[in-house]
């Protein structure tokens, strides 16, 4: 399936979004994502299902000064 993944069309055969996660080699720590602009709480990944053309923002947290 192909969804858009920051705007980006992206193909998958993941069906949620901690498989995802996985697939992208996202760490475990600071990152945030939101699937149809709605921020997706990480214990909720697991059970967020993505589906055809849905749109996944990933946002990884910046650090230094």
């Amino acid at each position: 399936m192909t969804i858009k993944i920051n705007n980006k069309p992206t193909e998958t055969q993941v069906k949620t979004l901690s498989a995802l996660a996985s697939e992208l080699g996202l760490p475990q720590q600071g990152v945030a994502m939101a699937v149809a602009n709605k921020m997706v709480p990480r214990q909720a990944w697991g059970e967020t299902a993505l589906n055809e053309g849905d749109s996944v923002v990933i946002i990884k947290a910046a650090f230094g000064g």
